[in-house]
């Protein structure tokens, strides 16, 4: 039986859908069209629980750029080898050169909700916490994916683990104080390919059995 026709063009964005660093900042669609993919990751991504938590702020123009002085800025300050701060350096010059950004979140206030409203799942939360993280990740995947679909490039990024950066990034976006920051999925046109990559044998990774 052949592979119906939208289940192979689903396959060729996955595959398509790749880590992508040289960006330039335009976009072959609207900002309005990339904010409804957003939402729609968003609305129908699964959440355990039915939590809702996940959140997003998308970043363009001037916002965009923003963001990425902020974090040059705490990096270029941090006591570092000159080799390192050259790669850092780099990459930062590579993220601000595109489109915008996706500031990924989880709202800790829906979590606190959900275990007042039902506490007896207090005990399930540490699974949760791990379920919730695939789920996120589900979520970016999405809009990654359709990102891909429009003619879009990005890398993802987790400059969170900074508390200098994630305390300026909160109050300089007026971001509110349950939101926790996950990651940042970078975006803009591609000006380059991505790196070739290598495969373990799939066959070696799957086992069927009947």
């Amino acid at each position: 039986m052949a592979i119906p026709e939208s289940l192979s063009a689903f396959m060729g964005l996955v595959q398509g859908r790749r880590s992508l660093y040289d960006l330039s900042p335009e976009s072959p669609i609207p900002d309005s069209e990339i904010e409804s993919i957003v939402k729609f990751a968003i609305k129908w991504c699964p959440s355990a629980w039915n939590v809702q938590s996940a959140r997003a702020i998308v970043l363009f123009g001037s916002q965009h750029q923003m963001l990425w002085d902020i974090v040059d800025q705490h990096m270029a300050s941090q006591d570092l080898e000159d080799h390192n701060k050259a790669y850092l350096s780099n990459k930062m010059r590579q993220f601000k050169n595109s489109y915008g950004t996706v500031m990924w979140f989880e709202d800790q206030g829906s979590l606190d909700a959900l275990t007042s409203k039902f506490p007896f799942i207090a005990s399930d939360l540490p699974q949760c916490r791990t379920i919730r993280a695939r789920l996120y990740s589900l979520t970016m995947e999405i809009v990654w994916t359709a990102l891909e679909a429009v003619g879009l490039g990005a890398n993802l990024q987790h400059y969170n683990s900074e508390p200098e950066v994630v305390e300026k990034v909160m109050k300089t976006f007026d971001i509110p104080s349950k939101w926790k920051l996950n990651a940042q999925l970078v975006f803009g046109k591609p000006a380059g390919g991505p790196k070739e990559r290598t495969f373990e044998p799939v066959d070696a990774r799957v086992s069927v059995r009947r």
